[in-house]
């Protein structure tokens, strides 16, 4: 069992990129399998996605009930009980409701993590939360190489590297159950002489901060509107448009990943150094700058340069929304922040689809390059908005009478 709530949340995220990227990238082998077209996987991939918002709402409601521990034990024993079922032969209606229970505790994760990451950082008084989404990124690499693996050794195809991420999901639920954060926050400086800190449903049920959850989730929905483009869309471009050779064509994915693993690792350092606000608009331009070059410049050394510098953007810009929302959601207990970030990550969702489709619309209209003009424009605004990102003052409320002030 792990000893602290750091090395625990971080193993979360791990689980969680883990076995995301084992689900998409063995997705050509349960298409094999299962007898689906391309028209099927995407409408997969939807139905995944939309579970999943689900799930970050659920994450919400578990956490005003019971905390976001038990949010976050609940998501990741969901994804170890729908992943076998993914796993296996099946009839296309099992599959189904597989997949949307897979997608449900991912969503649970992922609002769950936030707010377990938020704590966490608070707790300790320094930012941490990109390492968590290093984290997560590192083990997304991870778990795209077990599936190539996999795929090489005899019986290792469809369906077993699925059930070794039900396996990992189950593990780290078991390995962390003991020391995830159960204390609470209240912000905005100390408790009034003597007052209880808002708690559970009171706090949840106080009225969430609106424009908070509006300007952090825009900024989301943008950072994953980049990231989909990118995903989806880079080697496309690279190989059918600017004619590279299949060895090239991956290296703008491969960029972009390198450059957003590499920005997550040092992004909690750089905060320290920069500040938030700083690192926001340095970052976010930088990322405006690789779609434009992208859009404007049809050579593969821009393109993939482009990509990089996308990544360096979505890398830290993830981590940092998820911080500044849950500090600025104002007075109250963790309950308040839990609910907040739970909103704020709804918006990953909409953004992964909006990023692949409107670019793919787009596309037919301009071309593919100039389509990667659209992840800029939904960028600018958040270098507008980077002084929002500027840390609060907050209070910690440790469980017994302990209050850790922080600035």
């Amino acid at each position: 069992m792990l000893r602290t709530p750091r090395a625990c949340v971080a193993t979360a995220y791990a689980a969680q990129g883990f076995g995301y990227a084992v689900l998409l990238t063995d997705l050509p082998q349960l298409k094999a399998r299962q007898g689906l077209d391309d028209t099927a996987v995407a409408l997969v991939v939807l139905l995944v996605c939309a579970a999943a918002a689900g799930g970050s709402v659920l994450a919400g409601r578990i956490a005003a009930a019971r905390g976001s521990r038990a949010a976050l034990l609940t998501g990741l024993l969901v994804q170890a009980a729908a992943l076998p079922l993914v796993a296996l032969p099946s009839s296309t209606a099992v599959l189904l409701a597989a997949l949307a229970g897979y997608g449900t505790g991912l969503g649970l994760v992922d609002a769950a993590a936030g707010m377990q990451g938020v704590l966490v950082q608070q707790l300790r008084g320094r930012p941490v939360m990109g390492g968590f989404f290093a984290a997560s990124t590192g083990a997304a690499v991870a778990g795209a190489l077990v599936v190539s693996a996999g795929a090489k050794v005899p019986g290792g195809g469809a369906g077993t590297t699925l059930l070794v991420a039900a396996g990992v999901a189950l593990t780290v639920a078991v390995l962390v159950r003991g020391s995830l954060v159960r204390g609470s926050l209240v912000r905005g400086g100390p408790v009034p002489g003597g007052r209880a800190p808002v708690t559970g449903r009171r706090a949840a049920s106080a009225g969430l901060p609106r424009g908070t959850v509006a300007v952090f989730g825009g900024v989301v929905l943008a950072a994953f509107a980049v990231d989909s483009s990118v995903s989806t869309w880079s080697s496309v471009y690279l190989g059918d448009h600017l004619g590279t050779s299949a060895a090239v064509a991956p290296l703008g994915y491969a960029a972009y990943q390198a450059a957003t693993l590499l920005t997550r690792l040092a992004t909690d350092r750089l905060v320290l150094r920069t500040g938030r606000a700083r690192l926001v608009g340095a970052t976010t331009g930088l990322a405006v700058l690789g779609c434009a070059a992208v859009a404007a410049l049809p050579t593969t050394g821009a393109a993939v340069a482009g990509f990089a510098l996308a990544g360096v953007g979505v890398g830290a810009l993830v981590p940092l929304a998820f911080s500044a929302a849950g500090e600025a959601a104002g007075e109250g207990d963790a309950s308040r922040s839990d609910a907040v970030v739970a909103r704020v990550n709804l918006a990953s969702y909409p953004g992964s689809v909006l990023g692949a489709v409107l670019v793919g619309a787009l596309a037919a209209v301009v071309g593919l390059g100039p389509a990667f003009a659209l992840p800029a424009v939904l960028l600018v605004p958040v270098v507008l908005l980077a002084a929002r990102f500027q840390p609060r003052p907050v209070t910690v409320a440790l469980p017994g009478d302990a209050v850790l002030h922080r600035a």
